[in-house]
């Protein structure tokens, strides 16, 4: 059986990379101590990256000899960023306990020559890392999220906080409804997600006086011709609209609000159906170009779908949809309304790197270090996703049945016994078992799960923080005072 084992993970999946067969010639202590793995991230994913990545530069900040090197910073960053939580010195210690496993020189246990490798790691090299792991992960899942073949991405917003430094307050300023001193700085992210496979492919980012459209118009370069994008409401202005279809791209969005929905306009398609023209706007959009406004044509063709949501429980009885996939025949309409449906997970995808992943709440000082953290937590996403998909693959089970905070629980506890495995038949063993877990658990199939938006926790009876803690004042809590004063 662990013979069988050991052919089948090695033969079939991809993830983990290309290992010798059991015939090859065995390497010697010493070419094993230089292939070690420095922890036990890196042994599990630095198959997904291509190799070239990690050589060391002829010239530059990261040409020396150190003891953090490119290498060693990079996957003890990314170690940090799957592991919630956890301090620089913390991550200090993971490099020493493994120098130490490797039979390598010491390594000091101050944590500043650690913080001042990660300021040295290149930004464009990390965004050229997040784009690997999203390919990997976008191969691994196939085409199960496509329509009629068709590549499909979703888009939306976020916001993230940040430590209250003057650095980040300079560049991400904080709501202005908030005294000074008793806010944090505040970052939107606009991100641009794979349906198929859940991965980030790009992302955006600026502070609160960037409307989420411009942001968004920083990443239309990334999408490719007869691709589908789907995006809500916030994002369906005539420009976007009339910019992919000059790109080639379709588009399924909600309708806004403010714009007419008489059904009894344009041409019947079928029941619930109109075929309208959207007229372009006489004033210039702030956020466009003055030659993208001129190449825009006057109208654009619309088609709108009315979808009644008979969901208990569900906010929104009526759905009114917009897209540029004009054809009812080729592309029905339950199939475009189900299709938007499938847009809520992005909200879930969101989840994962906000709630799962704690970058809700950054941790670096300075709007470059929070540039670099924010990266290092989106490509551990992916790699995640990779777990995932690469499980979806190999057992024939849908990608959206697979837990992904499962999936990161079993990474933990399995990482390390992979990484210690003494032989290639017990790190097969040890794979195959890893993966059968993710299988075995999978997430129960709610459908329409109310999900009301309440919280039952109560929070504690601190006083609110509402002036500079310099110069707060703060009152005895009243559950102090003795209540016999004569006894």
């Amino acid at each position: 059986m662990y013979l069988y084992i050991y052919r089948y993970m090695y033969a079939q999946t991809e993830l983990f990379g290309k290992i010798q067969t059991r015939g090859a010639p065995l390497q010697t202590a010493a070419q094993r101590l230089a292939n070690a793995a420095l922890n036990e991230i890196q042994d599990l994913f630095q198959a997904t990256f291509p190799p070239p990545r990690f050589s060391p530069s002829d010239a530059g900040p990261n040409s020396r000899d150190r003891v953090y090197s490119l290498p060693v910073t990079f996957w003890t960053f990314l170690w940090q960023g799957l592991n919630p939580g956890t301090s620089c010195r913390e991550a200090v210690r993971k490099v020493q306990a493994w120098f130490v496993r490797l039979g390598k020189p010491p390594v000091r246990p101050d944590d500043t020559p650690y913080c001042q490798a990660r300021k040295r790691l290149p930004q464009d090299w990390l965004e050229r890392l997040l784009h690997d792991s999203a390919r990997t992960a976008e191969q691994r899942a196939g085409t199960q999220g496509y329509l009629h073949g068709r590549e499909v991405w979703v888009v939306d917003g976020t916001t993230v906080q940040m430590p209250d430094t003057r650095a980040n307050q300079r560049q991400y300023p904080q709501l202005s409804s908030q005294r000074p001193g008793c806010g944090f700085p505040l970052l939107k992210l606009v991100g641009l997600f794979s349906l198929s496979s859940g991965a980030l492919r790009e992302w955006a980012s600026g502070n609160k006086h960037r409307h989420e459209l411009s942001l968004f118009r920083r990443l239309w370069h990334h999408i490719k011709a007869n691709a589908i994008v789907v995006m809500d409401r916030g994002f369906s202005d005539f420009v976007t609209l009339a910019g992919f279809q000059r790109r080639g791209v379709d588009v399924v969005v909600r309708h806004q609000q403010a714009r007419r929905k008489d059904f009894r306009q344009g041409q019947r398609l079928g029941k619930n159906e109109r075929l309208v023209a959207l007229q372009k706007p006489l004033t210039q959009t702030l956020t466009v170009s003055q030659r993208l406004w001129r190449a825009l044509p006057e109208t654009l063709p619309l088609r709108l779908i009315r979808v009644r949501v008979n969901i208990k429980g569900f906010r929104t009885p009526e759905l009114i949809l917009a897209t540029t996939l004009l054809d009812p025949l080729a592309y029905p309409a339950v199939e475009v309304a189900g299709l938007y449906l499938r847009r809520w997970r992005v909200e879930l995808f969101f989840r994962d790197i906000k709630t799962t992943m704690k970058m809700e709440m950054l941790r670096c000082k300075t709007p470059a270090m929070i540039q670099k953290e924010i990266v290092m937590h989106l490509i551990a996403y992916n790699l995640i996703r990779c777990l995932m998909a690469e499980t979806a693959t190999t057992y024939a089970m849908p990608l959206e049945r697979i837990s992904f905070k499962g999936t990161l629980d079993t990474l933990r506890q399995f990482s390390p016994l992979i990484a210690s495995a003494t032989s290639r038949k017990k790190r097969a063993i040890l794979l195959h078992a890893m993966l059968r877990t993710l299988v075995e658990d999978p997430l129960p199939y709610r459908p329409n799960r109310a999900e009301p938006r309440a919280v039952k926790r109560r929070p504690k009876p601190y006083t609110l923080l509402n002036q500079p803690r310099h110069q707060m004042k703060v009152v005895p809590h009243r559950s102090r005072y003795r209540k016999n004063k004569a006894a």
